[in-house]
């Protein structure tokens, strides 16, 4: 089926010609093909070329995007597709929330990659687009979408740009708790703190390194805390019961609407009743000096229970047995 243009002449000499949707079909009396026409779309300077567009645009539907683009276009060649609409809307979030300008912010001065804020930001839309491990996530930000000014990137790249997203983690978390704390009003004067833990399917924990009161790694034996060496990784009581198993313990602090304020990792091996004196230092730094906590029993101790000296200390206002069914 194809579009024809057919010459006719006027009794005064002058010629029109008409545009007609004709296809050819088989005589088998004249053994030969002859011209259907299917319709007529009047004369050819008439005629109406918003019909045309529009049956156009019908038959494009059903071919792929290679060959709609040959039909209607000559000398252009089809590369590729490429989704916009999901990592879009994540994009404009991530900027109303702060994040992308801050990190922008604390990149200045330090060498890494100028795409370091935008391999992250893609690592982020991937866990919530389309979860996959790092490789196949670099696989998906280069082909499978379309991210502002990321036109591709490596699995090394994803892994640089997490190497330097744990150097400006304090910076940038209290960054984007202000934002969102502006943003959505949030009322912090009552949070609800608890810990789990999750388990690695490895036979092996990490290799002991020392580790000051709060877990983390210590340069100089100096500053490491008396019976903290330990692997991230490592043993310790398991709220899955796979004590068997090395495992890192989680923490969460949230709002009385239940928005995350802050979230903690530290080592498997780390009991609940030592974690609350570090997490309000931390929200102290967080100029959150007056909060009502509240925690489970796991957490209650004389030291706890103890504000800190020359300083307006967080109190425990109460406890509650709180219990995830």
């Amino acid at each position: 089926m194809y579009l024809r243009s057919t010459p006719r002449r006027n009794k005064d000499g002058s010629q029109v010609r008409y545009l007609q949707l004709a296809h050819n079909v088989w005589d088998p009396q004249l053994r030969r093909s002859k011209v259907r026409v299917v319709y007529n779309f009047d004369r050819e300077d008439q005629a109406n070329r918003d019909a045309l567009q529009r049956l156009v645009a019908s038959l494009t539907r059903f071919l792929d995007p290679g060959a709609a683009l040959a039909a209607t276009a000559d000398g252009l060649e089809f590369t590729e597709s490429r989704p916009l609409g999901g990592t879009w809307v994540l994009d404009a979030l991530w900027s109303r929330l702060g994040i992308g300008p801050a990190m922008r912010q604390l990149l200045v001065g330090r060498r890494r990659d100028d795409t370091a804020e935008r391999v992250l930001f893609g690592l982020v839309a991937n866990r919530a687009v389309a979860p996959s491990s790092k490789l196949a996530a670099a696989r998906w930000i280069s082909q499978d979408v379309l991210i502002t000014d990321l036109p591709a990137t490596t699995d090394d790249a994803c892994y640089r740009a997490m190497d330097w997203l744990l150097e400006i983690a304090g910076p940038l978390e209290k960054t984007v708790f202000d934002q969102v704390a502006h943003l959505l009003n949030l009322e912090v004067d009552l949070l609800f703190f608890d810990t789990t833990s999750t388990y690695f399917e490895t036979g092996e924990a990490d290799e002991p390194v020392a580790r000051d009161a709060g877990g983390n790694t210590v340069a100089s034996d100096e500053d490491a805390e008396q019976g903290k060496d330990a692997g991230f990784r490592t043993y310790g009581k398991s709220k899955d019961q796979r004590d068997d198993l090395p495992q890192v313990v989680i923490g969460m602090a949230v709002t009385r609407e239940g928005i995350p304020v802050r979230v903690w990792c530290w080592p498997g091996n780390t009991s609940d009743s030592a974690l609350i004196r570090q997490v309000k230092d931390d929200m102290r730094d967080w100029c959150l000096s007056k909060v009502i906590w509240v925690t489970d029993r796991g957490f209650t101790s004389a030291a706890n229970r103890r504000p800190p000296q020359g300083r307006r200390a967080l109190h425990h206002r109460g406890e509650a047995a709180l219990r995830v069914r």
